[in-house]
């Protein structure tokens, strides 16, 4: 069980703070139907989980953008009432496919039993970010939870979208430990002097090797032991 190396974090370790897409959850299908209902009703083709995993991690809008350069080009006309269209799309059908990756639960609920606060940095908007974690069950785990769109032009690779969940936890800098999947969510905690864990399954637009974290995990059976070595 994750819980039960627990006893080995040192005890400066207060919180962990979560990416949500990729990292807690495999939310690319349901990302992808709205992406492809958007470009389908526009004339263009379909795109796959291979494109998708790549436009993921800079928020909706460039996702949106990336969809449709990878389709043909941008749009005439404002672009804003597009991503409008695709949030009408997705918003009610976040989960529809989506489901966490393995180990999530057991890893939140050994953690929570360690006595560790949680919070989840997200360029995701805020909304289909609660949805989400309100259908799998997972918002009772998440004291602070901070989306793309909650603070005014602040989002990750920004340190201050990661220290507005630490702030919300009540913790420092120094007491906490960042676990994402892709470049912003390495950039981000590098840019609060948090260290870094990422997992090799989510969506980096590079070799997960490559994203510069100070441990890569396989499986989140090993992210107790990660902890223990950047805490």
């Amino acid at each position: 069980m994750v819980s039960s190396s627990s006893a080995s974090l040192p005890s400066r370790l207060k919180a962990v703070v979560f990416d949500l897409d990729g990292t807690l959850i495999d939310s690319e299908p349901d990302l992808r139907v709205a992406l492809n209902k958007l470009l389908v009703e526009d004339g263009r083709r379909e795109v796959v989980r291979a494109e998708v995993i790549k436009m993921i991690g800079d928020g909706v809008p460039t996702l949106v953008e990336r969809g449709y350069v990878a389709t043909g080009g941008l749009p005439d006309g404002p672009f804003e009432p597009v991503v409008e269209r695709f949030h009408a799309f997705y918003e009610g059908h976040t989960a529809d496919l989506s489901q966490p990756f393995p180990g999530v639960t057991e890893a939140l609920i050994g953690l929570r039993e360690a006595g560790l606060k949680l919070g989840v940095c997200t360029n995701k908007p805020e909304k289909p970010m609660r949805e989400i974690l309100d259908i799998f069950g997972f918002s009772e785990f998440f004291s602070a939870v901070v989306g793309g769109d909650t603070l005014p032009g602040i989002r990750k690779p920004d340190g201050r979208h990661l220290a507005a969940v630490l702030d919300g936890l009540g913790v420092s800098a120094d007491q906490a430990v960042m676990v994402g999947d892709n470049h912003n969510d390495v950039a981000t905690a590098r840019n609060l002097k948090v260290p870094v864990i990422a997992v090799s399954f989510g969506y980096a637009h590079s070799a997960p090797s490559e994203l510069g974290a100070d441990v890569l995990i396989d499986s989140f059976d090993d992210l107790i032991p990660a902890l223990a070595t950047v805490a």
